[in-house]
């Protein structure tokens, strides 16, 4: 397991012969101006066959739109502390 901001990082993990790969952020985040969004979140999941977990700025405006990426799962910190039931409702709507 590993984390990855870049195609750069991605294929050093690779070489590291992790089984998956956190690539952040998917999402503005306050920490950083720089995100990925979801094009180019795709676009790097093209380029390698490791299992990318979606990590980083996940929040109920955006959560839906985790399900056009290809990514393999998704992760987070802040967006979880909500009860769990809450998180559920808003993903399935």
């Amino acid at each position: 397991m590993g984390s990855a901001h870049s195609l750069k990082e991605i294929k050093i993990k690779e070489k590291q012969n992790v089984d998956l790969i956190f690539l952040s952020p998917l999402f503005k985040i306050k920490k950083n101006k720089k995100y990925l969004d979801i094009v180019k979140f795709n676009i790097l999941s093209n380029l390698t066959k490791k299992k990318l977990i979606a990590l980083g700025g996940i929040n109920e405006k955006n959560i839906k739109m985790i399900k056009i990426t290809k990514a393999h799962g998704y992760s987070g910190i802040s967006y979880f502390k909500k009860p769990v039931n809450t998180f559920l409702n808003e993903y399935q709507r």
